[in-house]
């Protein structure tokens, strides 16, 4: 693969091509997660709820995009633990969703399976992190 002035020549394929965040598991689990959360088909008069969902389905995955870009590991920790927050909300709103019957149980149990893998990730991510910013 040649390179001129930096720049890669048209070999260099998409899979090449990552940003840090795509280099994380969380990340795709965490876009999986969006994926389900927007395919859940909420009737009307439910849209609060629905649009609750999207944010913090979106926050998860923006968090974690923009805490991976970072450089300093507080910095980094501080946009991993704001995700795992949204994350913590998505599950909050899928038990609303399954105590209400808006949601099958098998659509709800795939969502906080996701979820409580995310969660496991980013706290492990921030506890790593921690230590780093602290040593």
């Amino acid at each position: 693969m040649s390179e001129d002035n930096g720049v890669r020549d048209s070999a260099t394929t998409a899979a090449e091509l990552r940003l840090d965040a795509e280099r994380l598991d969380v990340y795709g689990v965490a876009l999986a997660f969006h994926g389900l959360a927007g395919a859940l088909a909420l009737g009307r008069g439910l849209s609060p709820l629905r649009d609750q969902l999207d944010r913090a389905s979106t926050s998860i995955v923006l968090n974690i995009a923009e805490g991976a870009g970072r450089r300093g590991a507080a910095d980094r920790a501080r946009f991993f633990a704001i995700a795992r927050g949204s994350a913590t909300e998505c599950a909050a709103i899928l038990d609303i969703l399954r105590a209400r019957q808006l949601a099958t149980p098998a659509i709800t149990s795939r969502g906080r399976s996701l979820l409580v893998r995310i969660v496991q990730m980013l706290t492990r991510l921030c506890q790593r992190l921690d230590a780093e910013a602290g040593s």
